[in-house]
Protein backbone atom coordinates (compact mmCIF):
# COMPACT_ATOMS: atom_id res chain seq x y z
CA UNK A 1 0.00 0.00 0.00
CA UNK A 2 1.43 3.37 -1.01
CA UNK A 3 2.13 5.90 1.69
CA UNK A 4 1.93 9.55 0.70
CA UNK A 5 1.58 12.44 3.11
CA UNK A 6 2.52 16.09 3.38
CA UNK A 7 4.02 18.11 6.22
CA UNK A 8 4.49 21.86 6.50
CA UNK A 9 6.68 23.46 9.13
CA UNK A 10 6.75 27.25 9.18
CA UNK A 11 7.61 30.35 11.13
CA UNK A 12 9.19 33.75 10.84
CA UNK A 13 12.64 34.19 9.29
CA UNK A 14 15.13 33.50 12.09
CA UNK A 15 13.04 30.77 13.76
CA UNK A 16 14.81 27.97 11.93
CA UNK A 17 11.91 26.43 9.99
CA UNK A 18 14.16 25.43 7.08
CA UNK A 19 16.67 23.62 9.28
CA UNK A 20 13.86 21.92 11.15
CA UNK A 21 12.24 20.86 7.88
CA UNK A 22 15.46 19.22 6.75
CA UNK A 23 15.68 17.32 10.07
CA UNK A 24 12.16 15.99 9.53
CA UNK A 25 13.04 15.00 5.96
CA UNK A 26 16.10 13.09 7.16
CA UNK A 27 14.04 11.34 9.82
CA UNK A 28 11.64 9.95 7.21
CA UNK A 29 14.48 9.14 4.85
CA UNK A 30 15.93 6.96 7.62
CA UNK A 31 12.68 4.95 7.54
CA UNK A 32 13.14 4.23 3.84
CA UNK A 33 10.77 6.83 2.37
CA UNK A 34 11.32 9.13 -0.61
CA UNK A 35 11.32 12.78 0.36
CA UNK A 36 10.83 16.04 -1.51
CA UNK A 37 11.21 19.38 0.29
CA UNK A 38 10.13 22.72 -1.17
CA UNK A 39 11.33 25.77 0.78
CA UNK A 40 9.56 29.11 0.54
CA UNK A 41 11.00 32.20 2.17
CA UNK A 42 10.87 35.96 1.85
CA UNK A 43 13.89 38.15 1.22
CA UNK A 44 14.16 39.03 4.92
CA UNK A 45 16.63 38.38 7.74
CA UNK A 46 13.94 38.55 10.44
CA UNK A 47 10.16 38.40 10.40
CA UNK A 48 7.86 37.63 7.50
CA UNK A 49 6.81 34.05 6.83
CA UNK A 50 8.93 31.10 5.76
CA UNK A 51 8.03 27.44 5.51
CA UNK A 52 9.18 24.06 4.28
CA UNK A 53 6.70 21.76 2.54
CA UNK A 54 7.80 18.13 2.96
CA UNK A 55 6.34 15.40 0.77
CA UNK A 56 6.90 11.89 2.13
CA UNK A 57 6.01 8.93 -0.08
CA UNK A 58 6.77 5.31 -0.79
CA UNK A 59 7.25 6.14 -4.49
CA UNK A 60 9.24 9.12 -5.72
CA UNK A 61 7.17 12.31 -6.12
CA UNK A 62 9.07 15.51 -6.90
CA UNK A 63 6.33 18.02 -6.13
CA UNK A 64 4.43 19.45 -3.19
CA UNK A 65 0.88 18.55 -2.20
CA UNK A 66 -1.99 21.04 -1.98
CA UNK A 67 -3.33 19.37 1.18
CA UNK A 68 -1.49 18.99 4.47
CA UNK A 69 -1.56 15.99 6.79
CA UNK A 70 0.60 17.59 9.48
CA UNK A 71 1.23 21.27 10.22
CA UNK A 72 4.01 22.35 12.58
CA UNK A 73 3.56 26.00 13.50
CA UNK A 74 6.49 27.85 15.05
CA UNK A 75 4.34 30.99 15.14
CA UNK A 76 0.69 31.96 14.87
CA UNK A 77 1.02 33.26 11.32
CA UNK A 78 1.91 29.76 10.11
CA UNK A 79 -1.33 28.45 11.56
CA UNK A 80 -3.34 31.27 9.98
CA UNK A 81 -1.62 30.92 6.58
CA UNK A 82 -1.95 27.14 6.26
CA UNK A 83 -4.91 26.07 8.40
CA UNK A 84 -7.23 25.94 5.39
CA UNK A 85 -4.94 23.43 3.66
CA UNK A 86 -4.95 21.06 6.65
CA UNK A 87 -6.93 17.90 6.00
CA UNK A 88 -9.99 17.20 8.11
CA UNK A 89 -8.16 14.31 9.79
CA UNK A 90 -4.86 16.21 9.91
CA UNK A 91 -2.98 17.42 12.99
CA UNK A 92 -1.32 20.70 13.94
CA UNK A 93 1.61 20.88 16.38
CA UNK A 94 2.47 24.24 17.93
CA UNK A 95 4.27 26.10 20.71
CA UNK A 96 1.65 26.59 23.40
CA UNK A 97 3.85 29.22 25.11
CA UNK A 98 3.91 31.41 22.01
CA UNK A 99 0.22 31.37 21.04
CA UNK A 100 -2.92 29.31 21.57
CA UNK A 101 -5.22 27.55 19.15
CA UNK A 102 -8.69 27.61 20.62
CA UNK A 103 -11.46 25.07 19.99
CA UNK A 104 -9.41 22.91 17.65
CA UNK A 105 -9.46 19.17 18.33
CA UNK A 106 -6.68 18.60 15.81
CA UNK A 107 -4.22 20.78 17.74
CA UNK A 108 -1.36 19.40 19.85
CA UNK A 109 0.45 22.04 21.89
CA UNK A 110 3.76 21.86 23.75
CA UNK A 111 5.42 24.36 26.09
CA UNK A 112 8.49 24.64 23.87
CA UNK A 113 9.68 27.98 25.24
CA UNK A 114 9.64 26.68 28.83
CA UNK A 115 11.57 23.54 27.88
CA UNK A 116 14.24 25.54 26.04
CA UNK A 117 14.62 28.08 28.84
CA UNK A 118 14.87 25.34 31.48
CA UNK A 119 17.71 23.69 29.55
CA UNK A 120 19.35 27.12 29.02
CA UNK A 121 19.10 26.83 25.29
CA UNK A 122 18.76 29.55 22.67
CA UNK A 123 15.33 30.73 21.56
CA UNK A 124 15.82 29.29 18.07
CA UNK A 125 16.00 25.82 19.67
CA UNK A 126 12.24 25.94 20.07
CA UNK A 127 12.21 24.44 16.59
CA UNK A 128 14.05 21.37 17.97
CA UNK A 129 11.39 21.02 20.65
CA UNK A 130 8.61 21.05 18.04
CA UNK A 131 10.43 18.56 15.79
CA UNK A 132 11.01 16.08 18.62
CA UNK A 133 7.42 16.46 19.84
CA UNK A 134 6.12 15.86 16.31
CA UNK A 135 8.32 12.84 15.55
CA UNK A 136 7.49 11.27 18.90
CA UNK A 137 3.80 11.68 18.12
CA UNK A 138 4.31 9.73 14.89
CA UNK A 139 5.94 6.79 16.61
CA UNK A 140 9.65 7.49 16.15
CA UNK A 141 11.65 5.81 18.89
CA UNK A 142 13.67 7.84 21.36
CA UNK A 143 16.84 6.07 20.21
CA UNK A 144 16.16 6.90 16.56
CA UNK A 145 15.66 10.52 17.54
CA UNK A 146 18.92 10.63 19.47
CA UNK A 147 20.80 9.01 16.59
CA UNK A 148 19.45 11.65 14.19
CA UNK A 149 20.34 14.56 16.46
CA UNK A 150 23.83 13.27 17.25
CA UNK A 151 24.51 12.98 13.53
CA UNK A 152 23.15 16.41 12.67
CA UNK A 153 24.52 18.52 15.51
CA UNK A 154 28.13 19.07 16.44
CA UNK A 155 27.70 22.45 18.06
CA UNK A 156 25.39 22.57 21.09
CA UNK A 157 24.74 18.85 20.69
CA UNK A 158 24.05 18.11 24.38
CA UNK A 159 21.63 20.99 24.83
CA UNK A 160 19.74 20.01 21.68
CA UNK A 161 19.58 16.40 22.85
CA UNK A 162 18.20 17.42 26.24
CA UNK A 163 15.57 19.67 24.66
CA UNK A 164 14.63 16.90 22.23
CA UNK A 165 14.36 14.30 25.01
CA UNK A 166 12.17 16.51 27.23
CA UNK A 167 9.90 17.33 24.29
CA UNK A 168 9.77 13.71 23.16
CA UNK A 169 8.55 12.68 26.61
CA UNK A 170 5.52 14.98 26.25
CA UNK A 171 4.43 13.47 22.93
CA UNK A 172 1.32 11.32 22.67
CA UNK A 173 1.22 8.65 19.97
CA UNK A 174 -1.17 9.86 17.27
CA UNK A 175 -0.18 7.79 14.27
CA UNK A 176 2.47 5.13 13.83
CA UNK A 177 4.53 5.57 10.66
CA UNK A 178 5.86 2.13 9.70
CA UNK A 179 9.43 1.37 8.69
CA UNK A 180 9.82 0.58 4.99
CA UNK A 181 12.16 -2.04 3.64
CA UNK A 182 14.83 -0.10 1.80
CA UNK A 183 15.52 -1.17 -1.75
CA UNK A 184 18.23 1.37 -2.42
CA UNK A 185 20.20 3.95 -0.49
CA UNK A 186 19.36 7.52 -1.43
CA UNK A 187 20.89 10.75 -0.23
CA UNK A 188 19.15 14.08 0.29
CA UNK A 189 20.54 16.80 -1.98
CA UNK A 190 19.32 20.11 -3.29
CA UNK A 191 19.40 20.57 -7.04
CA UNK A 192 22.33 22.97 -6.62
CA UNK A 193 24.31 20.35 -4.71
CA UNK A 194 23.42 17.62 -7.19
CA UNK A 195 24.53 19.56 -10.27
CA UNK A 196 27.76 20.49 -8.49
CA UNK A 197 28.44 16.81 -7.89
CA UNK A 198 27.74 16.04 -11.55
CA UNK A 199 30.20 18.70 -12.68
CA UNK A 200 32.83 17.40 -10.25
CA UNK A 201 32.39 13.89 -11.62
CA UNK A 202 32.99 15.20 -15.15
CA UNK A 203 36.24 16.85 -14.14
CA UNK A 204 35.38 20.40 -13.05
CA UNK A 205 38.45 22.29 -11.82
CA UNK A 206 37.37 25.95 -11.50
CA UNK A 207 34.13 27.56 -10.40
CA UNK A 208 33.45 31.30 -10.58
CA UNK A 209 30.43 33.11 -9.15
CA UNK A 210 28.97 36.22 -7.66
CA UNK A 211 26.17 35.53 -5.13
CA UNK A 212 22.71 35.63 -6.68
CA UNK A 213 19.66 33.77 -5.42
CA UNK A 214 18.81 30.99 -6.19
CA UNK A 215 22.20 29.93 -7.64
CA UNK A 216 24.19 30.93 -4.54
CA UNK A 217 23.92 27.45 -3.01
CA UNK A 218 26.33 26.14 -5.67
CA UNK A 219 28.94 28.67 -4.55
CA UNK A 220 28.55 27.70 -0.90
CA UNK A 221 28.67 23.98 -1.69
CA UNK A 222 31.78 24.11 -3.87
CA UNK A 223 33.55 26.51 -1.51
CA UNK A 224 32.83 24.11 1.37
CA UNK A 225 34.27 20.74 2.26
CA UNK A 226 32.80 18.93 -0.77
CA UNK A 227 34.47 21.24 -3.27
CA UNK A 228 37.73 21.38 -1.34
CA UNK A 229 37.99 17.59 -1.13
CA UNK A 230 37.46 17.41 -4.90
CA UNK A 231 40.20 19.98 -5.47
CA UNK A 232 37.85 22.59 -6.96
CA UNK A 233 39.20 26.15 -7.05
CA UNK A 234 36.19 28.31 -6.13
CA UNK A 235 36.42 32.04 -6.75
CA UNK A 236 33.89 34.75 -5.77
CA UNK A 237 34.38 37.78 -8.00
CA UNK A 238 33.25 41.38 -7.50
CA UNK A 239 30.41 41.24 -10.06
CA UNK A 240 28.93 39.13 -12.85
CA UNK A 241 31.00 40.78 -15.59
CA UNK A 242 34.17 39.78 -13.78
CA UNK A 243 32.83 36.27 -13.23
CA UNK A 244 32.18 35.61 -16.92
CA UNK A 245 35.46 37.03 -18.15
CA UNK A 246 37.56 35.33 -15.48
CA UNK A 247 35.85 32.04 -16.32
CA UNK A 248 36.63 32.51 -20.01
CA UNK A 249 40.29 33.02 -19.10
CA UNK A 250 40.32 29.87 -16.97
CA UNK A 251 38.81 27.74 -19.75
CA UNK A 252 41.14 29.27 -22.36
CA UNK A 253 44.02 28.16 -20.14
CA UNK A 254 42.74 24.56 -20.31
CA UNK A 255 40.84 24.24 -17.04
CA UNK A 256 37.30 22.78 -17.10
CA UNK A 257 35.27 25.68 -15.71
CA UNK A 258 31.70 26.41 -14.65
CA UNK A 259 29.86 29.52 -13.49
CA UNK A 260 26.32 30.11 -12.22
CA UNK A 261 23.94 33.01 -11.81
CA UNK A 262 20.29 33.98 -12.24
CA UNK A 263 18.61 35.93 -15.03
CA UNK A 264 19.85 39.38 -14.07
CA UNK A 265 23.41 38.16 -13.79
CA UNK A 266 23.20 36.24 -17.06
CA UNK A 267 22.04 39.44 -18.78
CA UNK A 268 25.35 41.02 -17.79
CA UNK A 269 27.23 37.97 -19.07
CA UNK A 270 25.70 37.98 -22.56
CA UNK A 271 28.67 39.71 -24.20
CA UNK A 272 31.12 37.27 -22.62
CA UNK A 273 28.95 34.37 -23.84
CA UNK A 274 29.25 35.68 -27.41
CA UNK A 275 33.00 36.05 -26.96
CA UNK A 276 33.14 32.40 -25.90
CA UNK A 277 31.33 31.36 -29.09
CA UNK A 278 33.57 33.48 -31.33
CA UNK A 279 36.79 32.42 -29.60
CA UNK A 280 35.51 28.80 -29.35
CA UNK A 281 36.13 28.58 -25.62
CA UNK A 282 34.39 25.70 -23.76
CA UNK A 283 32.53 26.92 -20.69
CA UNK A 284 29.43 25.82 -18.78
CA UNK A 285 26.96 28.54 -17.74
CA UNK A 286 24.20 27.80 -15.20
CA UNK A 287 21.09 30.00 -15.16
CA UNK A 288 18.82 29.37 -12.17
CA UNK A 289 15.62 31.25 -12.96
CA UNK A 290 13.59 33.37 -10.62
CA UNK A 291 10.64 35.69 -11.33
CA UNK A 292 11.55 38.71 -13.45
CA UNK A 293 11.85 41.25 -15.13
CA UNK A 294 14.52 43.12 -13.20
CA UNK A 295 14.79 41.98 -9.57
CA UNK A 296 11.35 40.41 -9.78
CA UNK A 297 10.69 38.34 -6.67
CA UNK A 298 14.21 37.10 -5.90
CA UNK A 299 13.49 34.22 -3.54
CA UNK A 300 10.71 32.59 -5.56
CA UNK A 301 10.50 30.56 -8.77
CA UNK A 302 9.55 30.92 -12.45
CA UNK A 303 10.30 29.60 -15.94
CA UNK A 304 10.45 33.00 -17.59
CA UNK A 305 14.02 32.98 -18.97
CA UNK A 306 13.54 30.52 -21.82
CA UNK A 307 13.24 33.05 -24.65
CA UNK A 308 16.17 35.02 -23.22
CA UNK A 309 18.29 31.86 -22.90
CA UNK A 310 17.50 30.76 -26.45
CA UNK A 311 18.60 34.18 -27.70
CA UNK A 312 21.58 34.58 -25.38
CA UNK A 313 24.49 36.23 -27.13
CA UNK A 314 24.53 38.47 -30.20
CA UNK A 315 25.14 37.12 -33.67
CA UNK A 316 24.88 33.54 -34.92
CA UNK A 317 25.39 31.64 -31.67
CA UNK A 318 26.47 28.01 -31.49
CA UNK A 319 25.54 26.50 -28.13
CA UNK A 320 23.90 23.65 -26.25
CA UNK A 321 20.90 24.53 -24.06
CA UNK A 322 19.49 21.88 -21.71
CA UNK A 323 16.68 22.19 -19.13
CA UNK A 324 16.66 19.32 -16.60
CA UNK A 325 13.54 18.56 -14.58
CA UNK A 326 14.90 17.36 -11.23
CA UNK A 327 18.08 16.94 -9.19
CA UNK A 328 19.22 13.72 -10.86
CA UNK A 329 18.84 15.21 -14.34
CA UNK A 330 20.59 18.38 -13.16
CA UNK A 331 23.55 16.31 -11.95
CA UNK A 332 23.80 14.23 -15.11
CA UNK A 333 23.45 17.12 -17.53
CA UNK A 334 25.82 19.40 -15.65
CA UNK A 335 28.48 16.72 -16.14
CA UNK A 336 27.44 15.88 -19.69
CA UNK A 337 27.24 19.52 -20.83
CA UNK A 338 30.66 20.25 -19.39
CA UNK A 339 32.00 17.40 -21.52
CA UNK A 340 30.09 18.47 -24.61
CA UNK A 341 31.37 22.04 -24.23
CA UNK A 342 34.92 20.73 -24.39
CA UNK A 343 34.25 18.31 -27.18
CA UNK A 344 32.70 20.98 -29.41
CA UNK A 345 34.70 23.93 -28.01
CA UNK A 346 31.75 26.22 -27.34
CA UNK A 347 29.83 27.55 -24.32
CA UNK A 348 26.80 25.64 -23.06
CA UNK A 349 23.89 26.71 -20.88
CA UNK A 350 22.09 24.64 -18.23
CA UNK A 351 18.68 26.17 -17.47
CA UNK A 352 17.14 25.39 -14.07
CA UNK A 353 15.07 27.44 -11.60
CA UNK A 354 14.59 28.04 -7.89
CA UNK A 355 12.32 25.00 -7.63
CA UNK A 356 15.20 22.74 -8.69
CA UNK A 357 18.07 24.75 -7.19
CA UNK A 358 16.82 24.98 -3.62
CA UNK A 359 14.38 22.10 -3.23
CA UNK A 360 15.69 18.95 -1.55
CA UNK A 361 15.33 15.64 -3.40
CA UNK A 362 15.80 11.97 -2.68
CA UNK A 363 18.83 11.64 -4.93
CA UNK A 364 20.02 8.38 -6.43
CA UNK A 365 23.85 8.53 -6.44
CA UNK A 366 23.91 5.83 -9.14
CA UNK A 367 23.29 8.60 -11.68
CA UNK A 368 26.82 9.90 -11.05
CA UNK A 369 28.25 6.62 -12.36
CA UNK A 370 26.81 7.47 -15.79
CA UNK A 371 28.91 10.63 -16.06
CA UNK A 372 32.19 10.19 -17.92
CA UNK A 373 35.22 12.41 -17.34
CA UNK A 374 35.88 15.15 -19.88
CA UNK A 375 37.93 14.10 -22.86
CA UNK A 376 39.90 17.19 -23.90
CA UNK A 377 40.54 16.42 -27.55
CA UNK A 378 41.85 16.61 -30.15
CA UNK A 379 45.24 17.65 -28.76
CA UNK A 380 47.45 19.51 -31.19
CA UNK A 381 50.54 17.66 -32.37
CA UNK A 382 51.79 20.76 -34.19
CA UNK A 383 54.79 21.95 -32.17
CA UNK A 384 55.57 24.94 -34.36
CA UNK A 385 54.83 28.63 -33.98
CA UNK A 386 52.37 28.23 -36.89
CA UNK A 387 49.77 26.43 -34.76
CA UNK A 388 46.33 26.93 -36.32
CA UNK A 389 43.94 27.38 -33.39
CA UNK A 390 40.97 27.82 -35.74
CA UNK A 391 41.99 25.35 -38.40
CA UNK A 392 39.25 24.75 -40.98
CA UNK A 393 38.10 21.15 -40.57
CA UNK A 394 35.39 18.94 -41.99
CA UNK A 395 33.35 18.82 -38.76
CA UNK A 396 34.16 22.39 -37.67
CA UNK A 397 36.16 21.38 -34.59
CA UNK A 398 39.80 22.44 -34.57
CA UNK A 399 42.82 20.98 -32.80
CA UNK A 400 43.09 22.21 -29.23
CA UNK A 401 46.15 23.46 -27.37
CA UNK A 402 46.66 25.68 -24.34
CA UNK A 403 48.99 28.53 -23.39
CA UNK A 404 52.19 27.21 -21.87
CA UNK A 405 52.60 24.25 -24.18
CA UNK A 406 56.18 24.26 -25.36
CA UNK A 407 56.72 25.52 -28.89
CA UNK A 408 53.11 26.64 -29.44
CA UNK A 409 51.58 30.13 -29.49
CA UNK A 410 47.85 29.88 -28.71
CA UNK A 411 45.75 32.81 -29.88
CA UNK A 412 42.18 33.62 -28.89
CA UNK A 413 40.27 36.41 -30.58
CA UNK A 414 36.89 38.07 -30.06
CA UNK A 415 37.24 39.63 -33.52
CA UNK A 416 36.57 37.53 -36.58
CA UNK A 417 39.81 35.78 -37.40
CA UNK A 418 41.89 33.62 -39.67
CA UNK A 419 42.81 30.01 -38.91
CA UNK A 420 45.89 31.16 -36.98
CA UNK A 421 43.81 33.49 -34.81
CA UNK A 422 44.85 36.77 -36.36
CA UNK A 423 42.13 39.36 -37.07
CA UNK A 424 40.52 39.55 -40.49
CA UNK A 425 38.01 41.77 -42.26
CA UNK A 426 38.16 39.97 -45.61
CA UNK A 427 34.71 38.83 -46.71
CA UNK A 428 35.83 35.43 -47.98
CA UNK A 429 37.74 34.64 -44.77
CA UNK A 430 34.85 35.84 -42.64
CA UNK A 431 32.39 33.51 -44.36
CA UNK A 432 34.84 30.59 -44.16
CA UNK A 433 35.01 30.94 -40.38
CA UNK A 434 31.24 31.34 -40.07
CA UNK A 435 30.80 28.20 -42.18
CA UNK A 436 33.28 26.38 -39.93
CA UNK A 437 31.15 27.14 -36.85
CA UNK A 438 27.98 26.18 -38.71
CA UNK A 439 29.47 22.77 -39.52
CA UNK A 440 30.22 22.38 -35.85
CA UNK A 441 26.58 23.23 -35.07
CA UNK A 442 25.44 20.56 -37.52
CA UNK A 443 27.59 18.04 -35.65
CA UNK A 444 26.04 19.26 -32.39
CA UNK A 445 22.58 18.65 -33.85
CA UNK A 446 23.53 15.04 -34.53
CA UNK A 447 24.49 14.64 -30.86
CA UNK A 448 20.95 15.56 -29.86
CA UNK A 449 19.63 12.61 -31.86
CA UNK A 450 22.12 10.25 -30.20
CA UNK A 451 21.33 11.06 -26.55
CA UNK A 452 18.20 10.85 -24.40
CA UNK A 453 17.08 14.34 -25.45
CA UNK A 454 13.33 13.76 -24.95
CA UNK A 455 11.63 11.72 -22.25
CA UNK A 456 8.12 10.28 -22.33
CA UNK A 457 6.11 9.28 -19.24
CA UNK A 458 2.60 8.12 -18.44
CA UNK A 459 0.51 6.22 -20.98
CA UNK A 460 2.72 6.25 -24.08
CA UNK A 461 -0.17 5.08 -26.28
CA UNK A 462 -2.56 7.85 -25.26
CA UNK A 463 -3.90 10.26 -27.88
CA UNK A 464 -3.93 12.97 -25.21
CA UNK A 465 -0.58 14.44 -24.24
CA UNK A 466 0.95 17.20 -22.17
CA UNK A 467 4.28 18.79 -23.01
CA UNK A 468 6.39 20.26 -20.21
CA UNK A 469 9.96 21.36 -19.57
CA UNK A 470 12.15 21.91 -16.52
CA UNK A 471 10.80 21.67 -12.98
CA UNK A 472 7.19 21.33 -14.15
CA UNK A 473 8.13 17.70 -14.81
CA UNK A 474 7.48 16.63 -11.19
CA UNK A 475 3.80 17.60 -10.74
CA UNK A 476 2.97 17.01 -14.42
CA UNK A 477 4.30 13.45 -14.37
CA UNK A 478 2.22 12.72 -11.28
CA UNK A 479 -0.92 13.88 -13.11
CA UNK A 480 -0.06 12.09 -16.36
CA UNK A 481 0.30 8.80 -14.52
CA UNK A 482 -2.95 9.34 -12.61
CA UNK A 483 -4.99 10.35 -15.68
CA UNK A 484 -3.25 7.77 -17.88
CA UNK A 485 -2.20 10.29 -20.52
CA UNK A 486 1.16 10.85 -22.21
CA UNK A 487 3.71 13.35 -20.91
CA UNK A 488 6.53 14.60 -23.15
CA UNK A 489 9.56 16.34 -21.67
CA UNK A 490 12.24 17.81 -23.95
CA UNK A 491 15.57 18.11 -22.15
CA UNK A 492 17.44 19.72 -25.04
CA UNK A 493 16.00 23.02 -26.21
CA UNK A 494 18.97 23.92 -28.43
CA UNK A 495 19.78 22.33 -30.76
CA UNK A 496 16.09 21.46 -30.77
CA UNK A 497 15.35 17.69 -30.89
CA UNK A 498 12.80 17.98 -33.69
CA UNK A 499 12.88 14.32 -34.73
CA UNK A 500 12.62 13.04 -31.17
CA UNK A 501 9.73 15.38 -30.29
CA UNK A 502 7.77 14.52 -33.43
CA UNK A 503 8.33 10.80 -32.84
CA UNK A 504 6.96 11.20 -29.30
CA UNK A 505 3.93 13.04 -30.71
CA UNK A 506 2.98 10.15 -33.03
CA UNK A 507 -0.64 9.28 -32.38
CA UNK A 508 -1.29 12.39 -30.28
CA UNK A 509 -4.51 14.18 -31.25
CA UNK A 510 -4.68 16.71 -28.44
CA UNK A 511 -1.59 18.45 -27.02
CA UNK A 512 -1.50 20.74 -23.97
CA UNK A 513 1.57 22.85 -23.20
CA UNK A 514 2.33 23.47 -19.51
CA UNK A 515 4.96 25.96 -18.33
CA UNK A 516 5.65 28.49 -15.58
CA UNK A 517 5.56 31.80 -17.42
CA UNK A 518 2.94 34.26 -18.70
CA UNK A 519 3.70 34.16 -22.43
CA UNK A 520 3.99 30.44 -23.11
CA UNK A 521 7.58 30.90 -24.21
CA UNK A 522 8.13 27.34 -25.40
CA UNK A 523 5.14 27.66 -27.73
CA UNK A 524 7.01 30.03 -30.05
CA UNK A 525 9.85 27.55 -30.42
CA UNK A 526 7.44 24.66 -31.01
CA UNK A 527 5.55 26.57 -33.70
CA UNK A 528 8.77 27.17 -35.63
CA UNK A 529 8.86 23.37 -36.06
CA UNK A 530 5.15 23.14 -36.93
CA UNK A 531 4.23 21.72 -33.51
CA UNK A 532 1.01 23.43 -32.44
CA UNK A 533 -0.43 22.81 -28.94
CA UNK A 534 -4.23 22.96 -28.77
CA UNK A 535 -4.21 24.46 -25.26
CA UNK A 536 -1.83 26.03 -22.73
CA UNK A 537 -1.74 25.88 -18.94
CA UNK A 538 0.42 28.72 -17.63
CA UNK A 539 1.32 29.75 -14.09
CA UNK A 540 3.18 32.95 -13.34
CA UNK A 541 2.51 33.94 -9.72
CA UNK A 542 6.08 33.00 -8.62
CA UNK A 543 5.00 29.68 -7.10
CA UNK A 544 5.63 26.22 -8.59
CA UNK A 545 2.88 24.12 -10.12
CA UNK A 546 0.98 21.72 -7.89
CA UNK A 547 -0.32 18.45 -9.29
CA UNK A 548 -3.84 19.33 -8.17
CA UNK A 549 -3.75 22.56 -10.21
CA UNK A 550 -2.64 20.77 -13.37
CA UNK A 551 -5.21 18.02 -12.88
CA UNK A 552 -8.05 20.52 -12.41
CA UNK A 553 -7.01 22.54 -15.48
CA UNK A 554 -6.72 19.41 -17.65
CA UNK A 555 -10.08 18.05 -16.52
CA UNK A 556 -11.65 21.38 -17.46
CA UNK A 557 -9.96 21.31 -20.90
CA UNK A 558 -11.00 17.71 -21.55
CA UNK A 559 -14.56 18.41 -20.41
CA UNK A 560 -14.79 21.34 -22.84
CA UNK A 561 -13.39 19.18 -25.63
CA UNK A 562 -15.99 16.48 -25.01
CA UNK A 563 -18.81 19.03 -25.03
CA UNK A 564 -17.88 20.39 -28.50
Amino acid sequence: MEKDFSIIIGGAAGQGSRRAGLLIAKAFQSLGYYVFVYDEYQSLVRGGHSFSSIRVSSTKKNSSSSEIDFLIALDQRTWEEHRHSLKKEGQVFYNHDYFQIEKEKRAQGIVATQIVEKEKGKKIMENISLVAFFLGSLGFSEEALKTLFRKEFNKFQEINLKIAQKSFEKSILIKKIPLRKKKQEFSLLTGNQALAQGAIKAGLEFYFAYPMTPATGILHYLAGSTGRKAGIKTVQMENELAVANAALGSAYAGKPTMLATSGGGLALMGEAFSLGVQAEIPLLFINSQRPAPASGVPTYTAQGDLSFSLGLGHGDIVKFLVAPGDAEEAAYWAGKLLSLSWEYQTPSLLLIDKQISESTFSFDPEILKKISPIQIFPQSKNKSLNYQRYEITKNGTSSLAFPGQKGIVVKANSYEHLENGLTTEQEIEIQKMQDKRLRKYQAMQKVVNQVDAVKVYGNKKSSQAILVWGSTKGPAREVAEELKIKMIQPLFLEPFPEKRIKAALQGVEHLVLIEGNALGQLEGLLKSYQIIPQEKILKYNSRPFLASEIKAALNKIYKNERSK
